[in-house]
């Protein structure tokens, strides 16, 4: 296992949750340029010496009101080519949030998938290895790229945060659609391990054409328990919605749910509706689309930053810090 310290990097857009994994793993973060032109063009370089030393970049992929998803990975491709180009011995990208996951394979003819692209351009920048949270699908994930992939699965997160909340009432994991069932089940079997008792699972019929989605089965037993909705992300909130409102109707008692990453592209819908007690997500993307005040009164945010710098130091001999505030 290497024993030098690697330099940590954080592109624009990322430097708030790089400062917590730096702070966690006892290493300030390194210092670079991010220069732009008038044209829309751009550079970024390293201000430090990266030459033969290993370099981990952090930077969560998604759009927001300063840079669209495409910015940001033409930014992290260029930086991480620097890196390489500047004598970088070994460069690890850190993406708590993996833009283009969801495309992953073909559903109409001649469809593009665009997972695989990303990851050969990502590979063709001269990064060495991949750490990603919670991808959509993780065999899609594995198999897209040639180099070494790490995965952090949010089940652990959310079983310790949803057994402090436990009544002692039936609980249910719910999977919102058959593709997220081993996803739920990984939480299932979490939140099982720590309240030390069963933990029960159901799931929902789920059929996607466009942007048409339909079914409504639910397969299951959730009468009288308390339901958590298990996902890996919330784009509208649709799918979410519709697993809440199946729960409600089977009768569910109380309703939960949880996804790591938190797009909100369609706003506060999912949250309008009172069926959902509380929702539950991760710190990959921040929650910017949503109003301040509404965030605070129904959503919990988890820190994934000490998973993340957990995973960093044993790959790097490193000793976590003590949490800081």
């Amino acid at each position: 296992m290497p024993t030098d310290a690697p330099l940590l990097f954080a592109l624009e857009g990322s430097q708030d949750y790089a400062t917590r994994v730096a702070g966690r793993l006892g290493c300030p973060l390194a210092r670079h340029e991010e220069r732009e032109f008038e044209d829309g063009e751009h550079k970024s370089r390293p201000l430090q010496a990266v030459n033969g030393r290993q370099v981990v970049v952090i930077h969560s992929l998604y759009g927001d009101a300063t840079h669209s998803v495409n910015d940001k990975l033409c930014r992290l491709l260029f930086f991480c080519a620097a890196l390489k180009d500047a004598g970088a011995r070994r460069v690890h990208l850190v993406a708590p949030y993996l833009c283009y996951a969801r495309k992953e394979r073909r559903t109409q003819y001649q469809d593009p998938i665009i997972s695989r692209y990303v990851a050969a351009l990502i590979e063709a920048s001269g990064v060495d290895r991949v750490l990603a949270l919670e991808v959509h699908n993780l065999a899609a994930f594995d198999n897209a790229f040639r180099i070494p992939t790490q995965h952090l699965a949010s089940a652990e997160l959310f079983a310790a945060h949803f057994a402090g909340l436990d009544d002692g009432r039936e609980l249910v994991a719910v999977s919102p659609d058959a593709g997220g069932a081993k996803r739920a089940e990984q939480f299932r079997l979490a939140l099982e391990r720590r309240i030390e008792r069963p933990v029960t699972s159901a799931f929902m019929e789920k059929y996607r054409s466009n942007d048409v989605v339909s079914g409504t089965l639910l397969v299951g037993q959730v009468q009288g328990r308390t339901a958590i909705i298990v996902d890996d992300l919330i784009s509208t909130g649709g799918t979410l919605l519709r697993a809440a409102q199946a729960c409600h109707a089977a009768g569910a008692t109380r309703i939960f749910a949880a996804a790591v990453h938190g797009l909100f592209t369609g706003g506060s819908a999912l949250l309008d509706s009172p069926l959902l007690e509380r929702l539950v997500i991760g710190d990959s993307v921040p929650p910017f689309r949503l109003p301040p005040a509404l965030v605070a009164r129904r959503i919990d945010i988890l820190d994934t930053s000490l998973a993340v710098a957990a995973l960093l130091a044993e790959e790097y001999g490193l000793s976590l810090e003590e949490e800081r505030p």
